[in-house]
C-alpha cells in the first residue's frame, strides 16, 4: 500500500496572472504559501483485475475508460495504468472552497501512481504533469499555481514566462516573522461551496480578448504580488497584511462574481474588528476568507464566531508532496 499527500495552498499576491491567456502575452508572478492541510491518495495493488476509485462516491470499472472521475481517468492513461488497482482519496478540507483542492488532489494521485510504479519525479515534473491532465487534456480553466504549490510546499514565488517556463524561489522567514506570519493569518470557513470553473472561464476569455479592464487589474494585481514578495522577503509581515486588502478591493473588480453580498458584509465586519486586510481564497464567489490581524486577533475571532465562521488554525507546510509511507 501506497500512502501520499499533498498540501493545500493559501494564494499570497498575483493570483489570476498564472492563467496562459494572461502570462502568454505579459508573463506572470505570483506568491503563494503551502499549508498543513493535505489532500491523501492511498493506493493499492488490487486482487481483481478491475479498477476500484473511492472517493465522494466508489467506482469498479473493468478498464480505465469505463472510470467517470475524469483526473484518475486521464491519470492512469498517462501513466500506463490498466489494471489491478484500487485508489481512495481523503481530504483535510473539502473541494470546492478555493484552497487548490483539485489540483492538489491531482499532484497526490499522481505522485502514489509514480510511486505505485516505482518511479520518482522533481516536483517541477509533477506541477507540470498535473497541469498537463487538468488543462490541456480535460480543458480546464486552470492556472499553474496549484500544482507547483503542492508538490513545492513551503512560501514560494513563481515567474511564468511567456512561454509557461515556471521559475521557482522560495522564501525562508526568519523565525520572529515566521510566528508573526503564521499567527497572524486567520483562516475561516464561510460554509459556501462553489465551482471555480464559471469564474476562471469568463477571467480566462476576457484576458484572450485583450480586454482592457481585465488585463489592466490583472497587470496591478501582479505588481500587488510584487509588493507582497518584497514585503515578506523583508519579513515586514503587517505590510503584507495591509496589502491584502489593496489586492482584493483590486481582485473583486474582475467579475461581479469574486464577492456576494454576505462576503462583502462579513469582510466589513472583519476589517472593523481587528483585520487590516483580507481576502477569499481562490477565484471567488465562496469558500474560506483570509484575514491579516496582529492585536486585533480576539476581536476578529469573535466577530467571525459571532458571524456563524468556523476558524481553521493552520502552520506552514515546508515538504510538498511526499509518500508518507510505501508498505
Amino acid at each position: 500500500m501506497i500512502i501520499a499527500r499533498a498540501p493545500l495552498r493559501i494564494p499570497l499576491g498575483g493570483g489570476g496572472t498564472d492563467l496562459p491567456s494572461y502570462y502568454q502575452h505579459r508573463g506572470g508572478a505570483l506568491i503563494s504559501a503551502a499549508i498543513d492541510k493535505y489532500v491523501y491518495i492511498t493506493i493499492n495493488r488490487r486482487f481483481e483485475s478491475s479498477i476500484r476509485v473511492s472517493y465522494s462516491k466508489t467506482e469498479i470499472a473493468d478498464n480505465v475508460n469505463a472510470i467517470e472521475h475524469p483526473i484518475v481517468r486521464e491519470a492512469l492513461r498517462e501513466l500506463g495504468i490498466a489494471e489491478h488497482i484500487e485508489i481512495t482519496s481523503i481530504a483535510d478540507l473539502p473541494a470546492n472552497t478555493g484552497m487548490g483542492s483539485s489540483s492538489t488532489f491531482t499532484v497526490a494521485l499522481l505522485q502514489a501512481l509514480h510511486a505505485f510504479k516505482r518511479e520518482h519525479l522533481s516536483p517541477q515534473a509533477l506541477a507540470e504533469e498535473a497541469y498537463h491532465i487538468e488543462r490541456e487534456i480535460l480543458n480546464e480553466p486552470v492556472g499553474k499555481q496549484d500544482q507547483y504549490l503542492a508538490a513545492f510546499g513551503g512560501i514560494v514565488t513563481m515567474d511564468i514566462t511567456p512561454t509557461g517556463r515556471v521559475e521557482v524561489g522560495s522564501i525562508s522567514l526568519s523565525e520572529h516573522a515566521h510566528d508573526d506570519f503564521e499567527s497572524n493569518l486567520l483562516l475561516f470557513y464561510t460554509g459556501i461551496r462553489r465551482s471555480a470553473s464559471d469564474i476562471l472561464r469568463t477571467q480566462d476569455s476576457q484576458a484572450k480578448e485583450s480586454a482592457s479592464g481585465v488585463v489592466a487589474r490583472l497587470d496591478r494585481i501582479k505588481e500587488i504580488g510584487f509588493e507582497v514578495r518584497e514585503a515578506i522577503f523583508q519579513g515586514d509581515i503587517r505590510r503584507f497584511g495591509e496589502l491584502m486588502d489593496v489586492h482584493w478591493q483590486t481582485k473583486k473588480q474582475l467579475s461581479g462574481k469574486i464577492s456576494t453580498s454576505d462576503v462583502d458584509r462579513w469582510y466589513e465586519i472583519a476589517r472593523t474588528n481587528g483585520a487590516l486586510g483580507g481576502k477569499l481564497m481562490g477565484a471567488g464567489g465562496g469558500g474560506f476568507l483570509v484575514f491579516y490581524a496582529d492585536s486585533g486577533k480576539r476581536l476578529l475571532r469573535e466577530a467571525m464566531k459571532r458571524e456563524g465562521l468556523r476558524e481553521i488554525r493552520f502552520h506552514i507546510d515546508r515538504e510538498g508532496a511526499k509518500v508518507v509511507a510505501n508498505l
